[in-house]
C-alpha cells in the first residue's frame, strides 16, 4: 500500500528561513508548510493564521530575566510567589467557568507563570555572582589559588597602546571557579563565573597586523601570532580544569555575567591542568584543528574567514579585516549564524525553497529515512552543531529554533516559524537568563523576526512593481534585517553603515557554497586531509569574495556615518528609518524619483574628491600640511604632489591614520618618517601602508623601545620597503616639498655613545625643517628640553628663527625650552593631543609661552584635524 507523501503546492514565503539569519540579511526561501505524514494522511493540514500566542510570554520572560539578574533574593522570591499565585488564581477561575477558556485570563495566567519561571531562573543565576568566596576576594583584590573549568575557547586580546607603550595582548579565558584554596588544600566548592587574564610575557602578538605582501587581502595583514607560552594556553579546550594562582579584582562593568577577573601575572610556564577536556570536546577540538590545517595554504583572507564562517573560529581574523566587516555590516559572517545551520539542515532535509516537497529532497529521503528518523538525525546534527561551533547566542538561538521545527516535523504538526522562534526564545532565556542581556542574541532574534514578518510583505510589494522575484526576495530580506537591526548596531558601534544592504546582497550568494565546502572540509579533515585541503581550496574562493566585498565597501569614503552610540540615538534612528520607509513606499510609485535618490546615495557613499571638496570644504584647496586627529599621538601629512604625501609619524591607531589619508586622497607615500619608536607614533604604521605605494621608511637611529623598532622593521621587510636612519644635515625633496633633518646628530644610534641630550627615545626624535610654497614648518617630534637646548645651539639654529608653523613637541607637554620657543617665534603653533587625555596635554605653561609670543595655537583635541594652506605671504589654517 502506497501513501502520497507530497504536500500541496503554495507560493513560497521568501522570509521563512528555517533558522533565518542572525543580524544581517540572508534571504532564504519558504518553509511555512505542514507535513502530511501524521496518521498516514495523504495531504497536509492547511496552515491557518500565524499563531502568536507564545510571543507575549516569550517577550515577558525575556524582559523579566534582563531585570531580575541583579535583584536581591528577597525581592525575587516575592515576585515569583506573586506571579505564581496570581496565575493559578486565573487558571482556577477559568476551569470553574467563571471566565471562558481561551479568553484573556488564560493568556495572562500563562504569561505570569512564564514570568515566574524566568524570575526564578534569573535570580538563581544572578546569585552565582554573589555567593561563595570569589566575590569577596575580588572586592579586596586578594590573591587566590583556585581550580577553574574552562567554558569557552581561550583567545588573545587585541594589542593596545597605553601612553607611549604598546601593551602586548593577553590570553583571555572564560571559566567557572569550581574550588578555592583554603589553608593548605582546595576545599571550598563553588561555581562562580570569572574571566582569567594570563600575562604570558613572551611576545605574544608582537607580530600583530604585520603585512607580508604588497596589498590588503594578499599575504599581508597577518593576525597576531602567539608566542610559545601563549600557544599552550590557547590550546585549552572547554571543560578542561586548571589550577591557577591569580590576583582577583571586580569586573569593570556592573551587570556582567562574571563575578571577578583573575589575573595570572606569569603564565610563561603554561597552564597547570588538573583534568583534561571531555571526550566530546576533544572530538570537537580535533575537528576545528583539522579545518585550520586544511585552510593553511589559502590566501590570508580566505584562511581567516573560512573557519570563522563554518565553526566561528576567528583566531586568524586581523583587526583590519574585522573593522572592514563591521563597516559593511558583514560582521555576522565572521561568526556562525542561524543561516549556517539552515544550510546544513538543507543538506539533510532538502532546499528550503522547495518546502512543499521538503521530505523528497536532500540526503534523508534518498536514504529512505522516515520523518521521525530524519527529525532525530536533525536533532543530533543540531547538538553537534552547537558542540563544534560553541554555544554563542546566535548558535543557541538557531539550534533551539531548528529543534522546535524538527519536533514539529516528527509529530506532523505545523512548522510555522514564529511560534518556533518564540519557543526558542522562551526556552533559552529560562535556560540561560544572561542571554536576555546579550546584544548578539538580541540581533539574532530581531533579524529572524524581520525575515519572518517584514520580508515577505516587502518582497510581494517589490514583485508587484515589476522587480524580478529572486531580486525582490533578496532586497526585501536584506532591507528588513538592516532596518530592524540598525538601531542596535548603532548602539554598539556609534555608526550607521550606508553600504550594508548592497554589501550583503553581493556577499549573499557566496555564503552557501563557502559554508557547504567548509563543513565538507571539516568532516573529511580527520581521515582524508588531502581531500579536505581540496575542499577548503574550493571554499576559499567564495570566502575570499566575501572578504573582498567587505574591504571594497569599507574603503569607500562614505561607507558609514557617525551616530550617537546610545539608546536615545537608537530610538532616533528607528524613527528616521520608519519615516524613510513611509516615504519610500510613495517613492516606489515614481521611478524617476527613485533613480534620483539612488544617485544621491551613490554620490554620498563614493564621495568623488572634487564634489566632496566642494560640499565639505575638506581638504582645503592648496593644503600644504595636515595634522591628523589620531587621539593621543602624532600623525602629519605633507603634500608632495597629486595623490602623494610624505607622512611624518603614524599615530597609535591604524584605522585613524588610514582614514585621515583616505580623506586627503593619498595613494602614494614617497617617504614615511617615524620620529622615534614610541607606540603613539608608530603603532598606526599598518594603516599608512594599507593599500598605498610606499617608497621608503626613515627613522631615528636610536631603536628604543626595541619591540616597536622590531615591529617596524618586520612590517617594512614584509613589503620590501627600505628602512634608513635620518641624521642632521640630510636634505631631501619630493615634488614641491623639500626638507632638512636638523636633529638628531649623526652620532646617535646603535653602538654609539649618546650625548646627554639623546639618552632617551624622545630626545632622539627626528626633527624636520620643511619648506613648501614659501612656508617654513618646524616639526619637533617629542623633543625634551635637553635636546631642544642643544638644537638651539646647533649649526641649524639660525634657520629656525621666525618659522611660519611649529608642530609643538610632545603633544604640548610642560617639558619645553622657553629659549627655543623665543628663537622660533612661530606665527602658528599646532598641537596633536587626545581629547580628555590623562596627561594634561597641552600644559597651561606651554600655551601661555606660545600666546606670549603672539602665536596662534590650534589643537586637535578641540579643533579636529588641521590643514595648513596658503603661501609665505598668506598663511591659512582650516579644520575639518
Amino acid at each position: 500500500m502506497s501513501t502520497d507523501m507530497s504536500t500541496e503546492r503554495r507560493p513560497a514565503d521568501p522570509s521563512a528561513d528555517v533558522l533565518a539569519g542572525d543580524g544581517a540579511s540572508r534571504p532564504r526561501a519558504a518553509v511555512h508548510v505542514d507535513s502530511g505524514h501524521r496518521l498516514g494522511a495523504a495531504h497536509p493540514r492547511q496552515e491557518g493564521p500565524t499563531d502568536l500566542r507564545l510571543v507575549p510570554p516569550a517577550l515577558a520572560a525575556w524582559a523579566t530575566a534582563a531585570l531580575m539578574l541583579d535583584v536581591p533574593a528577597g525581592w525575587a522570591v516575592g515576585i515569583v510567589t506573586g506571579a505564581v499565585v496570581l496565575g493559578c488564581v486565573l487558571l482556577r477561575r477559568s476551569r470553574r467557568g467563571l471566565v471562558r477558556l481561551g479568553r484573556p485570563p488564560v493568556a495572562v495566567a500563562a504569561l505570569l507563570l512564564c514570568v515566574a519561571a524566568s524570575a526564578a531562573s534569573a535570580a538563581l543565576h544572578g546569585a552565582d555572582l554573589r555567593r561563595g568566596p570569589v566575590p569577596g576576594a575580588a572586592r579586596e583584590y586578594a590573591t587566590v589559588t583556585a581550580e577553574v573549568e574552562v567554558t569557552a575557547d581561550p583567545r588573545l586580546t587585541a594589542p593596545r597602546v597605553r601612553g607611549n607603550r604598546a601593551v602586548p595582548p593577553t590570553v583571555l579565558i572564560e571559566a567557572d571557579v569550581r574550588r578555592v584554596a583554603e589553608g593548605d588544600g582546595l576545599g571550598v566548592a563553588t561555581r562562580t563565573p570569572v574571566f582569567v587574564l594570563v600575562d604570558v610575557g613572551d611576545g605574544a602578538g608582537e607580530e600583530g597586523d604585520r603585512p607580508t605582501g604588497p596589498g590588503p587581502g594578499e599575504e599581508g595583514d597577518r593576525p597576531p601570532r602567539a608566542g610559545p607560552a601563549a600557544a599552550r594556553w590557547l590550546r585549552l579546550l572547554p571543560t578542561t580544569r586548571l589550577r591557577v594562582t591569580a590576583r582577583s579584582a571586580p569586573p569593570r562593568a556592573t551587570g556582567d555575567r562574571v563575578a571577578a577577573v583573575l589575573r595570572v601575572r606569569d603564565g610563561r610556564a603554561g597552564p597547570e591542568v588538573v583534568a583534561g577536556p571531555s571526550a566530546a570536546q576533544r572530538l570537537a577540538g580535533r575537528l576545528r584543528a583539522g579545518l585550520r590545517e586544511a585552510t593553511d595554504g589559502l590566501p590570508v583572507d580566505a584562511r581567516a574567514l573560512l573557519p570563522g564562517l563554518v565553526v566561528g573560529d576567528t583566531a586568524r581574523i586581523t583587526p583590519e579585516l574585522e573593522e572592514a566587516f563591521k563597516e559593511t555590516d558583514l560582521a555576522h559572517t565572521l561568526a556562525v549564524s542561524g543561516a549556517n545551520f539552515t544550510i546544513v539542515l538543507a543538506l539533510l532535509l532538502g532546499p528550503p525553497g522547495l518546502a512543499q516537497r521538503i521530505e523528497r529532497r536532500g540526503v534523508a529521503p534518498r536514504l529512505g529515512l522516515s520523518l521521525r528518523t530524519t527529525a532525530l538525525l536533525g536533532g543530533a546534527l543540531a547538538l553537534g552543531f552547537v558542540l563544534v561551533c560553541r554555544p554563542d547566542p546566535s548558535v543557541l538561538r538557531a539550534a533551539a529554533c531548528g529543534s522546535v521545527a524538527l519536533l514539529a516535523l516528527a509529530t506532523g504538526r505545523r512548522r510555522s516559524l514564529l511560534p518556533a522562534l518564540a519557543t526558542a526564545v522562551l526556552l533559552l532565556v529560562l535556560y540561560d537568563p544572561w542571554l536576555a542581556r546579550s546584544y548578539g542574541f538580541l540581533l539574532s532574534v530581531l533579524a529572524t523576526g524581520a525575515l519572518l514578518t517584514l520580508a515577505p510583505r516587502w518582497s510581494a510589494a517589490l514583485r508587484r512593481r515589476g522587480v524580478p522575484p529572486r531580486l525582490a526576495e533578496a532586497l526585501a530580506a536584506a532591507g528588513a534585517a538592516q532596518a530592524v537591526c540598525a538601531p542596535v548596531v548603532a548602539v554598539l558601534s556609534a555608526r550607521v553603515s550606508l553600504v550594508g544592504v548592497p554589501c550583503n546582497l553581493l556577499a549573499e550568494f557566496a555564503v552557501a557554497p563557502a559554508t557547504v565546502l567548509g563543513f565538507a572540509a571539516l568532516a573529511t579533515a580527520p581521515f582524508a586531509m588531502p581531500v579536505a585541503k581540496s575542499l577548503a581550496w574550493c571554499g576559499g574562493w567564495p570566502a575570499g569574495w566575501i572578504a573582498g566585498i567587505a574591504r571594497a565597501g569599507a574603503s569607500l569614503p562614505g561607507a558609514g556615518v557617525d551616530w550617537p552610540g546610545s539608546w536615545a540615538g537608537a530610538a532616533l534612528l528607528a524613527l528616521l528609518t520608519g519615516g524613510g520607509l513611509l516615504v519610500g513606499r510613495r517613492l516606489l510609485r515614481h521611478p524617476w524619483w527613485c533613480g534620483a535618490c539612488a544617485v544621491l546615495l551613490v554620490l554620498a557613499v563614493v564621495q568623488p574628491p572634487p564634489l566632496a571638496r566642494v560640499i565639505k570644504g575638506w581638504p582645503p584647496p592648496g593644503w600644504r600640511m595636515v595634522v591628523c586627529d589620531v587621539g593621543q599621538g602624532d600623525a602629519l601629512v605633507l603634500a608632495a604632489g597629486e595623490g602623494a604625501g610624505v607622512v611624518v609619524d603614524a599615530g597609535p591607531d591604524p584605522a585613524l591614520v588610514d582614514g585621515c589619508l583616505r580623506t586627503l586622497g593619498i595613494t602614494r607615500v614617497p617617504l614615511v618618517v617615524l620620529t622615534h619608536f614610541h607606540a603613539d607614533h608608530v603603532a598606526g604604521l599598518p594603516g599608512v601602508l594599507r593599500g598605498r605605494a610606499v617608497g621608503a621608511i626613515e627613522t631615528t637611529a636610536l631603536e628604543e623601545p626595541a619591540d616597536q623598532a622590531e615591529s617596524v622593521r618586520a612590517q617594512a621587510a614584509a613589503r620590501g620597503i627600505p628602512v634608513g636612519h635620518a641624521a642632521a644635515g640630510e636634505r631631501r625633496r619630493a615634488g614641491p616639498l623639500s626638507w632638512e633633518v636638523v636633529w638628531p646628530p649623526s652620532g646617535t644610534g646603535p653602538g654609539a655613545v649618546p650625548s646627554a641630550s639623546t639618552e632617551g627615545p624622545n630626545d632622539a626624535s627626528v626633527t624636520l625643517l620643511v619648506r613648501t610654497a614659501g612656508l617654513r614648518l618646524l616639526l619637533l617630534g617629542d623633543l625634551e628640553p635637553p635636546a631642544q637646548r642643544e638644537l638651539a645651539r646647533s649649526p641649524a639654529a639660525a634657520e629656525l628663527e621666525g618659522v611660519d608653523v611649529l608642530k609643538v613637541a610632545h603633544h604640548g607637554s610642560a617639558h619645553q625650552d622657553p629659549d627655543l620657543i623665543r628663537r622660533v617665534a612661530p606665527r602658528l603653533a599646532l598641537i596633536s593631543c587626545g581629547a580628555d587625555n590623562t596627561y594634561g596635554h597641552p600644559a597651561p605653561s606651554t600655551l601661555a609661552a606660545l600666546h606670549g609670543r603672539g602665536t596662534t595655537v590650534l589643537r586637535t583635541d578641540r579643533d579636529g584635524p588641521l590643514a595648513v594652506a596658503g603661501t609665505g605671504g598668506e598663511l591659512r589654517v582650516a579644520g575639518d
